[in-house]
């Protein structure tokens, strides 16, 4: 397959934005990155791609994200963190069964895939985790996922498990389905966060991510200001320091938030090489607070980007988490942070090194895995310019989902002009509403 558009965003190691050239895909591997030459061209005939209006760009990498809760959209809306956990979420959750939870799993990805994601770091939900394993292998989507983990819930007890179970639950799982899927799906050790988990089940979770390589440690962390309270009035320390004692964190640990972090513990952070899954759109609708993401990263501690759950955001989309990361911390710390390029990086090959996919994914280099994304930065109008500062900057504050044009993963197209070619959006939809409806009721029951 040979793909020619207008621009070329690499993210290599120079940055570079080419025009003219070409991308030559093979067993889903980009094997050239070139000139373009038509008489290279002519060989190629249907498996030719020619999109010269179109900005290819590697494909974005979310690494926080709940599928479980996609059917919750809109039904959780302007609450604090604990008293949308209390009164929504964990009831939504205990009352997935299979069928609803295979539904929200499909209208995530759906969404996902139409926003040029690829790639994503998923916590799942305490029951039925092999539906979502199940369905992100039948996408052929790249993730990183795990059953969430809670042995202990204050706020709502009917949404627990029991220790043991837990443990022998997630280590069957791990056997079952991590590097499957050719490699594309691995398992993620998901505890929920501190409150909801024994220091056991923190520490053995932690400790059996050693058997599988390539494997994460994915949690919340210091995402509100009361959750951090009741953390210290149990353990009399804060989240990190905390994670830190019980030795729960190292450079295969992915911290989701991290807002409310002191100063040891941003040293612990750095020392431990722990990765932070920043969602603004999330900490902004919460009322969580603003991350001091330049601060992370002037000290060289990894950041990423993530859309977090539905129900609190409303969208799935990388293009609003950029643009948020972007605008949120210049009052704060002027209108020089946190630039279009920099945040663009960050949803792309900075993603990558957090989940240690940067060999393969997260730039457009012959090599890496194709998985790609092609995006329509005329429409509109954007930009009359076409350096290369403005094409970062049309992607990151101008664009949209509505955007993106097709999307591939390891060199198969799950979006082609603008449409998907996994799900049916009709059927997903009414499929959705009716499972949703049903869900409700038993809640209500």
């Amino acid at each position: 397959m040979i793909i020619v558009p207008k621009y070329i965003v690499t993210v290599d190691n120079k940055d570079r934005i080419l025009k003219n050239h070409f991308v030559e895909i093979e067993d889903g591997r980009i094997i050239q990155i070139a000139k373009n030459n038509e008489q290279l061209f002519k060989k190629y005939n249907s498996e030719l791609y020619r999109f010269e209006n179109l900005t290819l760009i590697p494909g974005f990498v979310q690494t926080h994200i709940h599928l479980c809760q996609t059917l919750f959209k809109g039904l959780a809306d302007d609450l604090e963190l604990l008293d949308w956990l209390q009164f929504r979420i964990f009831p939504f959750e205990n009352a997935h069964n299979k069928n609803s939870l295979l539904a929200s799993v499909r209208l995530g990805l759906n969404e996902l895939l139409l926003s040029g994601t690829t790639t994503l770091l998923d916590m799942g939900t305490l029951r039925h985790q092999e539906v979502i394993f199940d369905e992100l292998q039948n996408s052929g989507m790249r993730a990183i996922a795990g059953k969430c983990l809670i042995d202990e819930n204050d706020l709502y007890p009917a949404f627990k498990s029991d220790t043991k179970s837990e443990i022998e639950e997630i280590y069957q799982l791990a056997k079952t389905y991590h590097n499957t899927s050719n490699g594309k799906v691995k398992y993620g050790f998901a505890p929920r966060f501190v409150l909801s988990c024994s220091e056991e089940l923190l520490i053995e979770s932690f400790e059996m991510k050693k058997d599988f390589p390539g494997s994460l440690y994915h949690t919340h962390s210091s995402e509100n200001k009361d959750e951090i309270a009741e953390v210290k009035r149990r353990h009399n320390k804060e989240n990190i320091e905390y994670f830190d004692a019980i030795g729960v964190i190292d450079n295969h640990s992915v911290l989701a938030h991290c807002i409310h972090v002191n100063d040891k513990e941003t040293e612990l952070l750095k020392k431990n090489d722990v990765r932070v899954a920043h969602c603004p759109s999330s900490n902004l609708k919460l009322g969580s607070g603003i991350a001091n993401i330049p601060m992370y990263l002037g000290k060289g501690i990894s950041v990423s980007l993530g859309a977090d759950g539905a129900p609190c955001n409303n969208n799935l989309s990388p293009f609003y988490e950029m643009r948020l990361a972007a605008l949120i911390q210049k009052p704060i710390h002027g209108a020089t942070s946190m630039d279009a390029k920099t945040v663009f990086k960050l949803a792309t090959i900075e993603g990558a090194k957090a989940l240690h996919l940067q060999n393969e994914i997260g730039s457009i280099e012959v090599g890496k895995k194709a998985d790609l994304a092609l995006l329509d930065l005329n429409t509109n109008l954007h930009s009359i310019s076409e350096d290369d500062e403005a094409i970062y900057s049309n992607i990151v504050y101008t664009s949209s989902s509505d955007s993106v044009h097709s999307v591939m993963i390891e060199g198969e197209w799950k979006v082609l002009n603008k449409k998907s070619l996994l799900y049916d959006q009709h059927e997903l939809n009414q499929n959705s509403k009716a499972e949703l409806k049903k869900l409700l009721d038993r809640v209500k029951n």
